[in-house]
């Protein structure tokens, strides 16, 4: 999985006035768990652009100064109600030997048949949560719907793998090909025709 470095810096003071300040001065408080202590410290906010507005996932290697490199993946922020501006972020450490949760883009590939005879793609989840051990982390999740015909779907079981375990039902369907209204619509016109033995099919577009 690719990653991204944020330069921070440790913060001496974790109080309310503090974080005021920081924040007034375009920093981010954030706060890295998962060692043998919480590591509280801060980042411009510039510094985050490219790991929380982007659909895609990464790991983060948090660099504090003085040699102190920690990598780790985002598990929770804040943002004002307002103003959107991030107010807050929580970080876990990676460690080699520990299976980490985090959540990966889904990536649709080629073309559904269902699609072009007509029929609508739901997609329905764009992200899945999986769990592994940072080795093992996929960058995107990649789905197969070239073979999709219409009333068809792909679920969580047809895109299982072995390096990692996903947190959501078997069942849980990713994408799927639903018959569109306008479909329907002229089935039902064409069996009324057919019956009535007066209407016509309407004419092929």
């Amino acid at each position: 999985m690719q990653s991204i470095t944020i330069n921070g810096s440790k913060r001496e003071s974790v109080g309310k006035v503090a974080t005021k300040a920081l924040r007034n001065a375009e920093l981010v408080p954030c706060v890295l768990y998962g060692g043998e202590a919480p590591i509280h410290f801060s980042a411009e906010e510039k510094s985050f652009k490219n790991l929380v507005y982007t659909p895609n996932a990464h790991t983060v290697v948090v660099e504090l100064g003085g040699g102190e490199k920690y990598e780790a993946v985002m598990q929770d922020i804040q943002f004002h109600p307002v103003t959107d501006r991030i107010l807050h972020i929580d970080f876990y450490q990676l460690f080699e030997d520990k299976p980490v949760t985090m959540q990966i883009p889904v990536r649709l590939q080629g073309s559904a048949p269902g699609v072009m005879n007509g029929g609508r793609l739901m997609f329905r989840k764009r992200k899945l949560t999986v769990k592994a051990l940072p080795a093992n982390l996929p960058d995107v999740i990649n789905v197969d719907i070239s073979k999709l015909r219409i009333g068809g779907n792909i679920s969580v079981m047809n895109v299982l793998s072995d390096d990692y375990t996903f947190l959501h039902p078997d069942n849980t369907t990713i994408v799927q090909v639903k018959t569109s209204r306008n479909v329907v619509a002229d089935t039902e016109e064409e069996e009324e025709g057919a019956e009535g033995g007066e209407e016509e099919a309407p004419a092929a577009e």
